[in-house]
């Protein structure tokens, strides 16, 4: 036979070449397989190298054991397989080379717990609990039998297609055998306790106490890894018929459980299995090893904190005798099912996590598959945090195990199935990452190795990569998509909100629903005014048993309460009825109503809160998706705008398709707008800007359409008045526009004159919306009502030289181009320029604008409007600040430019700047308008309807107030403030107005 190449060594998986070929040429002289035999042998094997090193071991030190494998290649195979994935393994294959037959006999099948237990007892020659052996002989034997299943199991675990798949059922045998293990040791235990001697008892005593091995953490949850501490709680139990009380039994108890830990984890021939840990017991380190069920139940309801209760989530009887097992675990699980009512209970799991975070070494942490971020415990918190939040009111989430946690979760809707699907698999790959690692050495650790060596035998031993370099990208988009998705479901506000429900909102829906009267009741109690009508919603909502009804009955309970905490939750819930069945269907409504972190308590103030926005929601029912980013809530950029605008007139051929698009862009950039107005995500100089902006687009949009449809031989421009020049616009306000046009050269104006107001008509008619009302208001042009809607430049100058009045000037502060033609937008500007800010200003005419101020006050009040309640043109609103700085730029602005500005805020500081208003006076002025006009638009938002009064009625009234960011119940203390800061602003605006 030629000779093994270097080349066909490499690709075996050897790495130490030269010497891997006359290492192979010994073990064949040795009576091993031939080394091409060999090579085919190990081609799967996680490292090569060790297994060819440990079968020359093996040969050497135990030749005719090993020897009588080799008659068959899959034995041999089998063992190749374990002892070049486990040096542990292999050291006690050498220790114990009886254990190789069970490469002879390979398992079909994992064994079941029954099986496991019967052989493990029978290896202490245990009978009715009692081992037949006692002592170190016993131990030695408990722990060779158990080893010996162990490498069956390894055996079994190395030879999977798809380890990945098959994780959890390894885990759940590791988990049967160590309460094997504990039940064997149990039984000796019970025979070295019982004797005449020191530390031992009367027969009688120990046969009359009964112990109960509790499984806890991933023992408890059947998730066992190769070599993990075992944690466990003892319970004890006399039998007073049998002579044995309490206090008895607890010292044979605790002597029994001594016993049993000794012969699991203390040093012997056969070394220890692994450390029996008992610190989760009441009071830890510190308290009794050893307690009665009562004495357990006390301690937990009286003394046990949040995390105590979050271990008790995994407790299972694994040894010893199962009824009082099971008593104990059936006790003890209303503590945990409830323990999420607990106050702050969801942060305090929360802060737990971190802490355990923020303590891993430092040369650790990007090392850890338990701890580290992106870990096991990322995954393992957020699971327990959602089971035990949930599980208060679902028993179908009640389970111990984190994979079998994650498919309830998922089939209740508490979690995405895609989410628990990824969640599950990288929850997989961690674990058997964590697997190979441990049964490499036989030795618990967590820790991802550096070396580059080590790293290429696990990537072969999980079959994950196909090197090192391949499996650290692995593991690092693992860690990315677990860390990623913990902190989306671990710090959702859903859960706290959930765990704060007092229980009978928790009943509105669901198994456990209360009574119609009931449910009423409470619903009338937390603020519904028709609770009837909302329990017909949340009938329609959660009936049936579909995933969409799943979900929502997990999100109502908490949404109740949300819209209860608005200032309408009736008219909130209907409106959530009605958007969840336009958009219920859809695959990421209701999923991001649960996971996002805050979308479902942002909707809830926004349905509660107003009905402007509301109703728009109606139309656009996919806006909803902004609530999950600020980001999304900001006002569209200027030039994105005009860009979807353009977009559209190159689309639409008529300007009434291309008004129709440019109207629902409107409408989607409002409700943004409103969104980010209730929310608090935007100020009012922000939302003005916003509204402005819109405003300008949907008309320059519009007009565009109407002159490409009949072009005329005239310029035309759309000038901006009041507000909407000054950039002011709020929600409802109206859009004050003058019409300017100039006919091309050789045309006549009379001749242009229809076409230009043809403009003006078709503009009115195109940018009308019934479902968004949009008024464009000619009240300031000249002659007000009776001019005509559209004017010429030289129309317009010939009037404001001959006719102009001074309020006509004071307009024109505000006057701003906004649509048309260039050319004439600036040359309006001039002509506006030259009237608004004259060279000077006679004292006459500064007493007309106070006359015309007093007469305004007077006269345009509505019929019976309280003048102190009034937003536009009462005592100290919007009015008197506007005309007291409209006054000034009047009078100072040609010598000032920076009072040349159509913004009334601008203005004012530029008052504040020359030494015209004192900085005192104009922060109050500041104050009153820009509240005035954020209630101006709350009312707007509120109702749905526009008004310029304070309502005086209470529920309105607070609706304002909460969107003013007041809390609920403020109805008076808005008031109260409003009437004092326009009192204030009032005295300034009199002493600098009137008085000057």
């Amino acid at each position: 036979m030629p000779p093994i190449t270097l080349t066909a060594l490499a690709r075996a998986g050897f790495v130490g070449l030269s010497d891997a070929r006359s290492r192979l040429d010994e073990l064949a002289a040795l009576g091993g397989p031939p080394p091409q035999r060999f090579i085919e042998l190990v081609v799967d094997v996680a490292d090569p190298d060790a297994a060819l090193e440990r079968m020359l071991a093996l040969l050497r030190r135990r030749p005719d054991e090993t020897a009588g494998l080799f008659a068959d290649p899959d034995a041999v195979h089998r063992l190749l397989q374990v002892i070049g994935a486990s040096s542990g393994l292999a050291e006690f294959l050498m220790r114990r080379p009886e254990a190789l037959g069970v490469f002879a006999r390979p398992l079909e099948s994992l064994p079941t717990e029954s099986d496991l237990r019967q052989d493990l007892l029978e290896s202490v020659g245990a009978r009715d609990g009692v081992a037949s052996i006692a002592g170190e002989d016993a131990w030695i034997a408990l722990r060779a039998r158990y080893r010996t299943r162990l490498t069956e199991i390894a055996a079994f675990d190395l030879q999977q297609s798809d380890p990945v798949d098959g994780i959890a059922a390894i885990a759940r045998t590791l988990a049967a055998l160590a309460g094997a293990a504990l039940d064997a040791s149990l039984a000796v235990a019970r025979a070295t306790a019982s004797g005449t001697g020191p530390g031992t008892f009367p027969a009688a005593d120990v046969a009359g106490t009964k112990l109960a091995v509790i499984g806890m953490g991933k023992t408890g949850a059947e998730e066992l890894n190769y070599l993990s501490d075992v944690d466990v709680i003892f319970v004890v139990e006399g039998d007073e018929a049998a002579g044995v009380s309490s206090a008895r039994a607890v010292d044979v108890g605790t002597r029994l459980a001594t016993l049993t830990m000794r012969g699991i984890d203390e040093f012997a021939i056969e070394p220890p299995l692994w450390e029996v840990d008992a610190n989760l017991r009441p009071e830890g380190k510190d308290g009794a090893l050893v307690r009665t069920l009562e004495s357990h139940l006390a301690y937990y309801d009286r003394w046990a904190q949040g995390w105590e209760f979050q271990a008790q989530l995994k407790a299972r009887p694994i040894a010893g005798d199962p009824a009082l097992g099971r008593r104990y675990t059936d006790a003890l699980a209303p503590f945990v099912w409830s323990s999420a009512e607990r106050e702050n209970f969801v942060e305090s799991v929360q802060r737990m996590r971190e802490r355990v975070t923020a303590n891993i070494p430092a040369d650790e942490v990007d090392r850890q598959l338990k701890l580290g971020p992106g870990g096991l415990r990322d995954i393992e918190f957020t699971v327990q945090l959602l089971q035990l939040v949930h599980g208060h009111t679902d028993p179908t989430v009640r389970v111990a195990g984190t994979l079998p946690a994650l498919a309830a979760l998922a089939a209740a809707g508490y979690i995405g199935r895609a989410e628990a699907a990824e969640f599950a698999r990288d929850y997989r790959v961690l674990r058997l990452l964590e697997h190979r690692i441990q049964l490499s050495e036989l030795r618990r650790t967590h820790l991802m190795p550096r070396d580059e060596h080590r790293l290429r035998v696990l990537a072969r031993a999980t079959g994950l990569a196909a090197g090192a370099d391949e499996l650290t990208d692995v593991w690092a988009a693992v860690k990315r998509r677990v860390r990623g998705l913990h902190e989306r479901l671990f710090y959702r506000p859903l859960l706290a909100a959930v765990a704060a429900l007092p229980g009978d909102e928790g009943a509105l829906t669901g198994e456990q629903a209360l009574t119609s009267e009931q449910a009423q009741a409470r619903l009338a109690a937390i603020g519904f005014v028709d609770p009837q009508g909302a329990l017909q919603h949340i009938a329609a909502l959660t009936s049936g048993v579909s995933r969409r009804a799943a979900i929502q009955r997990t999100l109502l309970p908490v949404m109740l309460q949300w819209f209860a905490d608005g200032a309408d939750p009736d008219y909130g819930l209907l409106t959530f009825r009605r958007l969840s069945e336009d958009l219920g269907g859809t695959h990421w409504f209701l999923r991001m109503l649960r996971d996002s972190s805050g979308a479902a308590e942002r909707l809830t103030r926004v349905l509660s809160g107003s009905r402007f926005a509301g109703e728009l929601l109606g139309l656009i029912p996919e806006s909803v998706a902004w609530l999950d980013d600020d980001a999304d809530l900001r006002a569209r950029p200027r030039a994105a705008l005009d860009d979807e605008v353009a977009a559209i007139l190159d689309r639409h051929e008529t300007p009434d398709a291309a008004a129709r698009a440019i109207r629902a862009v409107r409408r989607r950039e409002v409700l943004r707008l409103a969104f980010a107005g209730i929310l608090g995500v935007a100020n009012v100089t922000e939302l003005a800007a916003g509204l402005t902006d819109i405003t300008e687009v949907t008309i320059t949009g519009i007009l565009s359409a109407i002159r490409a449809e009949a072009p005329a031989p005239m310029e035309f421009a759309v000038i901006a008045m009041g507000r909407f020049g000054g950039r002011e616009l709020g929600f409802g306000s109206d859009a004050d526009v003058v019409y300017v046009f100039r006919p091309h050269d050789g045309v006549e104006t009379e001749a242009v004159h229809p076409a230009a107001l043809s403009i003006v008509s078709e503009l009115n008619r195109l940018t009308d919306d019934a479902r968004l009302p949009f008024e464009l208001d000619l009240d300031l042009r000249p002659e007000g009502k009776n001019g005509t809607p559209a004017r010429s430049l030289d129309s317009y100058r010939a009037y404001y030289q001959r006719w102009s009045l001074t309020w006509e000037a004071q307009a024109l502060l505000r006057a701003r181009g906004i649509a048309g033609d260039g050319g004439l937008l600036a040359d309006f500007e001039r002509l506006a320029d030259s009237v608004r800010y004259p060279s000077s200003i006679s004292e006459r005419d500064v007493r007309e604008v106070k006359r015309i101020k007093a007469r305004v006050e007077n006269e345009r009040l509505p019929q019976g409007a309280d003048p102190a309640r009034h937003l536009k043109l009462g005592r100290g609103s919007l009015s008197d600040v506007e005309w007291l700085v409209q006054l000034q730029q009047l009078q100072h602005a040609a010598s000032s430019p920076a009072l040349r500005t159509t913004s009334t805020l601008d203005a004012l500081t530029a008052c504040v700047d020359l030494g015209l208003l004192e900085q005192a006076d104009a922060e109050r002025l500041r104050e009153a308008w820009m509240l005035a006009s954020r209630a101006r638009s709350a009312v707007t938002l509120w109702t749905n309807k526009t008004s310029d009064l304070l309502p005086s009625e209470r529920k309105a009234l607070d609706g304002v107030a909460r969107l003013l960011g007041y809390p609920r119940g403020s109805a008076s203390a808005l008031e109260e403030e409003y009437l004092a800061v326009t009192r204030r602003a009032r005295a300034v605006f009199e002493r600098n107005f009137y008085d000057s």
